[in-house]
């Protein structure tokens, strides 16, 4: 199956921000932007949900501390119990800075993870490159065009304001 693109090229951030919003006040489907740097607000522009990927972060956080001071507590008081100078077998205190490594390892490294696994961004695939200057000066949105009504000269008038670099048709296959 294939679907048909409006790929737009501007040239500054808030050129790309501003035709975003426009677009989607219009009711267009955004496939995606692509910029060569982090634009603040654009994702909210795109209407994408905020991540959830500190809440991974935070629960295999938790998930690395509980599983340690489970392993710290069950070695210590009941499989290898070693009386050190009537000393408690479960001292907390002593524990906190192995569970804090940790934490921060289950969290650091899951975290890693989970954002490739949610992102797919496998081992071996291959970049696909919307336009040669995206990764330089270019700011790049792509609509979709899902029905015989969508015009390219309607969308070709609503971008003019924010300087459209270039406007291409493609079509994708999968």
């Amino acid at each position: 199956m294939s679907r048909r693109l409006l790929v737009n090229v501007f040239q500054s951030d808030q050129d790309i921000l501003n035709a975003t919003k426009a677009a989607r006040e219009n009711g267009y489907t955004i496939v995606d932007a692509y910029t060569p740097y982090a634009v603040h607000g654009l994702d909210k522009a795109m209407g994408i949900r905020p991540t959830r990927i500190g809440w991974i972060c935070l629960g295999l956080g938790l998930l690395g501390a509980a599983a340690k001071l489970w392993f710290q507590i069950w070695t210590s008081a009941f499989d290898w119990p070693v009386n050190v100078g009537g000393k408690p077998l479960t001292s907390l205190p002593a524990f906190v800075p192995v569970t804090f490594e940790v934490t921060v390892l289950f969290a650091g490294v899951g975290t890693v993870v989970a954002f490739f696994l949610v992102s797919r961004l496998l081992p071996g695939k291959r970049p696909k490159v919307v336009y040669e200057g995206v990764t330089n000066d270019k700011f790049v949105l792509v609509l979709a065009e899902e029905d015989a009504s969508f015009d390219v000269e309607k969308v070709e008038k609503l971008f003019a304001p924010f300087h459209m670099v270039k406007m291409e048709e493609r079509v994708e296959e999968d």
